[in-house]
């Protein structure tokens, strides 16, 4: 697991940063333009003081620096200071940007990009050819924004500003990424990576050597890919910089877990998978040697950046740490562990829906803390008053009480008779809510014995879905609208594997999952989960079509369907689950990953037991993260 970062060329004059700035300096920053902001004239120092808060706000709250952005553009039109204009447009193009409004985003920044053109300002009209070309990445649209970063890193070279160059060929090594296209990634994450030494930009340094493993990991170039993510943590271990410490040490952990899982899928040998290319210097390190080894290596780097994850609050790759040490337990057999971390890792998902919510959660409960406050200063004023209203009303209180007894004492006898019918029902209710969220034979043991026992079943078919751009999409929606949705069509989801019989297991977000064959195997388990896979994407098709017709925002899907064994079993004490874990899991998410909107990818596995029953489409080998090289298939109506 990598994060991989877009540039920002921001219009601070010619001030770089990148949009995971942290938030508290930014707030820090904007708090002392803030102090300063009344003493300011009506020139254009207020302009750029103005158009400098807004450059702040991206990342704590768009909506206050597109405020701040307009008052300075009103302010630099009314001066007729056309760079002002300009530097207002681009930092609201920022702040659009920053609330996935793409098309208003894209519209500022080209307005700021002629002004900066007729200007002759050629290090800004960098800064905004750049940020063209990102907006168009984050829209998915990768031919644009290749044609914009290659036009932002020619100007780069033409003034000679290196920062600028290696930041934007960074960029381009995300678009690469982001096609998975990794030969072309690495080629330009290298290029970058000797731009920044010789800038000696150590945290750059870092982030690029950091790509570069991750990069070699995808590609099953193992022993380069430690190498490169040892150099990033020591160079961040050296500046002191702890998030990108805990990424690198959670990073490396997962590449131990890919040599296990690819090697286990290919039966073949770990001692080749860490093999030094040729012509390479000798690594400064030690891979271990055999499963039980890396094993060893990858839990231990994942609870050390667990643990670093926890003092600086990542939830980020806090959520990563947990997922590798699931994968890392299943793959050693520690079911137990295994199923410790996965509710941990859920626990996290079910509080982190969004940074919004959690924001919107903060402001409701200093409401409340000030509310609460105001009712008890209210409360005290009116004590006396109480007391006096309490004694008045003792007596009546009293034969109140007396009448309600004798109401009590004459009810009681018919409420008895009626207690056994009511029980009852609720034991009735009670059996439906636990079938609700447990298939039924795991429902009647838990109910006999009290506990159920984990399975290894050898043979299931496992389906994952995923909304296309659903992070972008979800910050356009109002969160009603958005909750909505998403319950709409994984109510529907759920009615599809009712009708083929194949057990949903759990939503993770955006993410749904089911599995057929399970908790009772049979031998229909594949073309049960491929059928509901097509039902699912008639349902998406004609989805889309009526979102479309009604002038609405739509969600695209991609499935993928994998076939082979898990163990399944419940999670936790409190707000149990039944779930599945598995190699077989994290290879049915990748086919998810490699499907494309509006498709079905199933693998090679699955593709042998519905091949006479579906036409499918061969794709090739396609390389899968941790797997090499995969036979994939399209399902085709």
């Amino acid at each position: 697991m990598k994060k991989i970062f877009l540039f920002i060329l921001t219009l601070h004059y010619t001030f770089f940063s990148v949009q995971c700035r942290a938030q508290k300096q930014g707030q820090t920053l904007i708090d002392s333009l803030l102090k300063e902001l009344p003493r300011q004239k009506e020139d254009t120092n207020k302009v750029k003081l103005l158009t400098n808060i807004s450059g702040y706000y991206p990342t704590i709250s768009p909506d206050e620096g597109i405020k701040f952005g307009q008052q300075g553009l009103a302010l630099a039109i009314k001066l007729g200071w056309e760079k002002g204009i300009a530097r207002s447009y681009g930092q609201l193009a920022l702040n659009y940007h920053s609330k996935a409004e793409y098309p208003k985003a894209i519209e500022n920044n080209f307005k700021a990009l002629k002004l900066y053109e007729e200007l002759g300002d050629k290090v800004l009209v960098t800064a905004a050819t750049c940020n063209i070309g990102r907006v168009y990445s984050f829209q998915e649209d990768y031919p644009r924004a290749l044609e914009y970063f290659s036009k932002a890193l020619k100007l780069a070279k033409e003034i000679g500003h290196k920062e600028y160059a290696a930041n934007i060929i960074c960029n381009i090594a995300y678009v690469y990424h982001s096609q998975n296209n990794s030969s072309m990634a690495l080629e330009y994450n290298f290029k970058a990576l000797k731009l920044y030494e010789e800038l000696g930009d150590k945290g750059r340094i870092a982030m690029a050597a950091g790509n570069i493993g991750s990069t070699y990991s995808e590609q099953g170039k193992y022993a380069m890919a430690i190498e490169y993510k040892q150099r990033a943590l020591k160079l961040a271990t050296e500046i002191g910089d702890k998030s990108t410490i805990a990424t690198n040490l959670s990073s490396i952990g997962a590449t131990y877990l890919d040599i296990v899982n690819d090697t286990s899928a290919k039966k073949g040998d770990i001692k080749d998978a860490t093999a030094v290319p040729e012509n390479t210097s000798k690594p400064t390190f030690t891979i271990p040697r055999g499963k039980a080894a890396l094993l060893a290596a990858a839990i231990d780097f994942e609870q050390r950046s667990l643990a670093l994850c926890k003092e600086i609050k990542d939830l980020e790759t806090m959520s990563t740490c947990y997922v590798n040490l699931v994968d890392a337990y299943s793959l050693k057999g520690d079911y137990k562990k295994a199923m410790e971390y996965q509710a941990n890792y859920q626990a996290i998902k079910d509080s982190t829906f969004s940074a919004e919510n959690n924001k919107s959660i903060m402001e409701q409960g200093v409401k409340y803390e000030y509310e609460k406050k105001e009712a008890v200063a209210k409360a005290v004023s009116e004590k006396e008053i109480q007391k006096q209203k309490l004694v008045r009303n003792s007596v009546l209180v009293g034969f109140i009480v007396m009448l309600i007894f004798a109401v009590v004492f004459f009810t009681q006898r018919n409420k008895i008779s009626k207690e056994k019918d009511i029980s009852e029902k609720e034991r009735k209710r009670s059996d439906e809510l636990l079938l609700n969220i447990l298939p039924a034979e795991v429902a009647e043991e838990l109910k006999a014995k009290g506990s159920a026992e984990a399975q290894l079943i050898d043979e299931v078919t496992v389906l994952f879905t995923d909304f296309k751009g659903f992070t972008q999409l979800s910050e356009k929606l109002s969160p009603k609208e958005l909750v909505a949705d998403i319950h709409d069509c994984f109510s529907a989801f759920d009615h599809i594997m009712n009708k083929h019989g194949v057990e949903k297991i759990k939503t993770i977000g955006d993410a749904y999952m089911a599995a057929g064959g399970l908790p009772t195997a049979n031998k229909t388990h594949a073309q049960d989960v491929v059928n509901a896979a097509i039902d699912i994407q008639q349902f998406m098709h004609e989805h889309k079509s009526k979102r479309e017709a009604e002038g609405k925002l739509f969600f695209e899907i991609r499935i993928g369907v994998h076939t082979g064994p898990v163990v399944a079993g419940i999670v936790g004490v409190k707000k149990f689950a039944y779930d599945i874990w598995g190699d077989t899991v994290n290879t049915a998410a990748r086919m998810e990953q490699h499907s494309e909107a509006g498709k079905v990818n199933i693998s090679g596995s699955t593709y042998e037991l519905v091949k006479d029953q579906f036409h499918c489409a061969h794709r090739g080998k396609i390389s899968a993260k941790g797997k090499g090289e995969m036979e994939m298939y399209f399902v085709e109506k």
